[in-house]
């Protein structure tokens, strides 16, 4: 192993991201804090026609139309409460060049932690059936699984964004 590789691997292990941490539906999930633009209150939305359900709709958010997504409806919880813990997180992410900016409705924000690339895991493999693709890995936080999710990745999904050209074929 070269000189480089090494001090490369050693940076990798002592070398920590921050992750805010979030729940959603009583599970544990962490985004990488960069990707976080703002944390705002739960506040009504402009309802966007012909969207499925758990597109809540969009936010004017100084002057730009940011489409929002309830992430417990997302994941199937039918009919979420909207009170005071409940928050939305505007992520922003660059995609092809271009920055992207959503928010995600979700419970709770929980806390902000530290995790290395040696202490991520790799998001077990679930078949076709079941996307991981948003998922970057998970993390062990004092005995509780928290799923980091990738902004990046999810940014490219139509869900969120319907430009064809945002994602490569």
């Amino acid at each position: 192993m070269s000189q480089t590789a090494v001090v490369e691997e050693i940076y990798q292990d002592s070398h920590t991201d921050q992750y805010l941490t979030y729940q959603v539906s009583g599970e544990d999930y962490g985004v990488l804090i960069l990707s976080v633009q703002e944390i705002r209150g739960w506040e009504t939305v402009a309802r966007v026609p012909n969207t499925p359900r758990y597109m809540k709709g969009v936010l004017n958010l100084r002057g730009t139309a940011v489409p929002i997504l309830d992430m417990r409806m997302r994941m199937g919880h039918e009919n979420p409460c909207y009170d005071n813990s409940t928050v939305v997180i505007i992520l922003r992410a660059s995609v092809n060049h271009a920055e992207r900016v959503a928010g995600l409705v979700v419970d709770s924000v929980s806390d902000v932690m530290h995790a290395s690339a040696s202490e991520i895991r790799k998001t077990p493999d679930f078949g076709d059936r079941i996307s991981t693709d948003f998922i970057k890995g998970l993390a062990d936080v004092d005995g509780k699984m928290v799923m980091l999710l990738d902004a990046d990745e999810f940014m490219q999904h139509p869900d969120i964004y319907e430009d064809r050209e945002v994602k490569e074929e």
